[in-house]
């Protein structure tokens, strides 16, 4: 992998937690694109998720990690960005497939439903596991066909 930048993002629910994932993927030898909100500062998941997959589309990230309180918000506004295949995951079989079966760029964590070291295990899930291509590449392809 040649860019190994990645973006992460939260509203205010989630900024404790994004910090300490932004510290974990940087000591993985991660770039880490942190484009979230600072402590104190209120910030809506619709735009936070938007921003951070158009870092993610355009090629800039090769990763995106989303979070707000549940991880459905952000993960739904990411998801209307052509290009982005994201989920939200709690447990790390969830994480290890949205990658190995539906080549997911980006990674939705809620900060209200799961501790710091389960997001931690997730992250770690779904960076370490690569796409497995084969019979999930057509299906990927559908997917990409529904973006119009």
């Amino acid at each position: 992998m040649t860019n190994k930048r990645i973006v992460l993002s939260s509203d205010h629910a989630a900024i404790e937690l994004r910090q300490q994932i932004v510290d974990h993927v940087t000591a993985k030898g991660w770039e880490a694109v942190d484009i979230g909100p600072k402590a104190g500062e209120s910030a809506d998941y619709p735009i936070q998720g938007d921003a951070a997959a158009r870092r993610v589309a355009s090629g800039d990230c090769t990763f995106g990690i989303i979070l707000c309180g549940t991880g459905q918000g952000i993960m739904m506004a990411a998801n209307k960005v052509k290009g982005i295949r994201c989920g939200v995951c709690s447990d790390v079989f969830s994480a290890q497939m949205i990658r190995e079966h539906n080549d997911a760029n980006m990674l939705a964590m809620g900060a209200r439903v799961i501790d710091s070291a389960k997001a931690i295990e997730l992250v770690d899930a779904f960076l370490d596991t690569a796409f497995g291509g084969g019979r999930h590449a057509p299906r990927v392809e559908m997917i990409k066909a529904l973006e119009g």
